[in-house]
């Protein structure tokens, strides 16, 4: 069975930092593009930022630029975003998701994608002073 769980959400006040983690059972991440998306009260879902299975390479949504890094934990077959510089407007459910790079022929593609063949069940992240 492929799951994938999250971890690392909380409260933090404005201009704090966490650390998500999407952790992997059932299956290989390294085969896999893996995107973090998030949504928060009343809005629809967006992709935050995704990463390549094949090179590396990562999208970021114009709004988390500079303060989000995505990257790879080989070693935990896990994938973290690393968050940084939090606002208020960051408050949401943060969701990973994993999907065959064959779908896909962009990096952004993923981040765009709305049925992935996994979805983590999702860490609540809480940004308010």
């Amino acid at each position: 069975q492929l799951q994938l769980v999250e971890s690392g959400g909380g409260l933090v006040q404005p201009g704090g930092s966490l650390r998500l983690s999407c952790a992997a059972s059932g299956f290989n991440l390294d085969n896999y593009v893996i995107g973090w998306f998030r949504q928060a009260p009343g809005k629809e879902r967006e992709g935050v930022s995704c990463i390549s299975s094949r090179d590396g390479s990562t999208y970021y949504v114009d709004s988390v630029k500079g303060r989000f890094t995505i990257s790879r934990d080989n070693a935990k077959n896990a994938v973290n975003l690393q968050m940084n510089s939090l606002k208020p407007e960051d408050t949401a459910v943060y969701y990973c998701a994993a999907d065959r790079p064959a779908w896909h022929s962009t990096v952004q593609a993923m981040c765009n994608t709305q049925y992935p063949e996994v979805w983590g069940q999702g860490t609540l992240v809480t940004v308010s002073s």
